[in-house]
């Protein structure tokens, strides 16, 4: 089959599937629930997207799981997502340089 098929028939559907819930629901969403469901999908798809490379992204997972935990204590107590980010690579890339038995 030609590839332009499958490439339109990708665009409808994702063109679909953003279109249709802005005009069937019109009206705001007083369900708490909902609101709540969706409030939090973003971060649940983000953190199943990003979390499983994180221990794939080394050769140890030692320094893996020595960085998530810094990166949660970190973000636990406030800091910014910088500070985070580079506390959290600066302790994998310590426990790189050290000889980790995994």
């Amino acid at each position: 089959m030609n590839i332009y098929v499958y490439i339109l028939v990708m665009a409808v559907v994702t063109y679909l599937i953003r279109m249709l819930p802005l005009t069937l629901i019109r009206g705001k969403i007083k369900n708490r629930f909902l609101m709540s469901f969706l409030y939090y999908v973003p971060y649940a798809c983000l953190m199943a997207m990003t979390f499983p490379a994180v221990f794939h992204s080394t050769a140890s997972i030692i320094a893996s799981v020595a960085g998530v935990i810094v990166a949660i204590v970190l973000a636990l107590i406030g800091k910014g997502l910088i500070t985070v980010a580079v506390a959290a690579s600066a302790t994998v890339f310590v426990l790189s340089l050290l000889p980790l038995p995994i």
